[in-house]
């Protein structure tokens, strides 16, 4: 199972500023993110947003928001993305079969909604230091539970070299000097 980025969409759940300032690495999660939807918005990967419950939880993080000009937004009350037929319906007439899955709480909505891409036949790829909850033990034992039940974590790293597959053509150059040069040496928390 490789991520082709003709296939892929990116999915980010709930990153919303009334929610961040309580969940544990959510600055990472935002820049892990926005990093990887500018480089899907850059490579024609769809990138959608989320947003639980927008008038109690604020709107999505105002960063993330700037970085993904392009993305499309769905606003729900269900934990379930998948839960929302508009949304379901959409994603299948996109024709993208896999989806690369981040966000918050990753032991809430993002767990809910991986667990519904998979019943619907999509393959899911959990984004590992962009899934974060209020305590990291959460985020990672939602992570085991979606991928004992067929996910793939993946780091934003990984999806973007997979995305770019090969070195010797104008994507990659184009990525290579906006995105991966420079590219932060820091060390993520991967829970």
């Amino acid at each position: 199972m490789r991520l082709k980025r003709e296939e892929s969409l990116l999915l980010v759940v709930d990153l919303q500023a009334g929610l961040l300032p309580v969940i544990e690495h959510a600055d990472q999660a935002v820049s892990e993110a926005a990093w990887l939807g500018g480089l899907a918005a850059s490579l024609e990967v769809p990138v959608w947003i989320t947003e639980q419950y927008p008038e109690g939880l604020g709107g999505s993080e105002t960063r993330l928001l700037e970085a993904l000009p392009g993305h499309r937004l769905w606003q729900k009350l269900t934990f379930d993305a998948c839960a929302n037929p508009e949304f379901i319906a959409a994603l299948e007439q996109s024709g993208r079969r896999q989806v690369v899955l981040c966000g918050s709480e990753a032991h809430i909505c993002v767990m809910q909604t991986g667990l519904g891409l998979l019943a619907a036949g999509y393959e899911v790829y959990w984004l590992s230091e962009a899934c974060v909850s209020r305590r990291a033990a959460e985020a990672r034992l939602a992570r085991e539970r979606l991928v004992q039940a067929g996910a793939v974590a993946v780091s934003a790293d990984m999806v973007a070299y997979e995305w770019l597959h090969r070195c010797d053509d104008d994507r990659f150059k184009q990525a290579h000097r906006r995105f991966l040069k420079g590219r932060s040496a820091r060390p993520l928390v991967f829970d």
